[in-house]
């Protein structure tokens, strides 16, 4: 299955990083303008079990979370949508004070091998342009509230 890696280093504590997760907004927060993610439905948050449904566009995308390790990470699995399958799995690593967080997609595009050849590269050009957004979101979020709360 073709597989897209991205790394940021996060200059706050991992359970900062992890906690704008779970923040009820934040789907929203990180999702970009283009192209328009509406979140259609949700049951619980990024625990295990948790459900979301989403009109990404002109798809609509049904994403189970199915693994949870609080401050460590979360993954969610597409039960419906425009991919044959799809796994995301989102990474927290501590670094010194700070916080590698990793995304790491494994997708197969419908069609089989010969369509993830010829569209595959499309595919990673639109993730890379995604979380290029979705990290200075979280970067941005994260170190301002974290530095915040240092202040006297």
């Amino acid at each position: 299955m073709p597989t897209f890696v991205k790394s940021v280093l996060i200059a706050a504590p991992v359970a900062a990083v992890f906690r704008f997760h779970e923040r009820e907004d934040a789907l929203p927060l990180l999702s970009p303008s283009f192209p328009p993610v509406r979140v259609i439905g949700k049951t619980g948050g990024i625990e295990a079990g948790s459900r979301v449904e989403l009109q990404i566009g002109p798809f609509n995308w049904v994403a189970l979370h199915s693994a949870f390790e609080k401050n460590r990470f979360f993954e969610d699995r597409q039960v419906s949508g425009p991919f044959a399958a799809w796994v995301h799995r989102h990474e927290f690593e501590a670094m010194g004070d700070g916080t590698r967080l990793t995304d790491r997609i494994e997708f197969r595009l419908p069609g089989g091998p010969w369509m993830n050849h010829c569209f595959g590269w499309a595919v990673q050009l639109g993730l890379q342009q995604m979380f290029r957004h979705r990290h200075r979101v979280t970067k941005s979020y994260c170190e301002k509230g974290f530095h915040a709360s240092l202040r006297p």
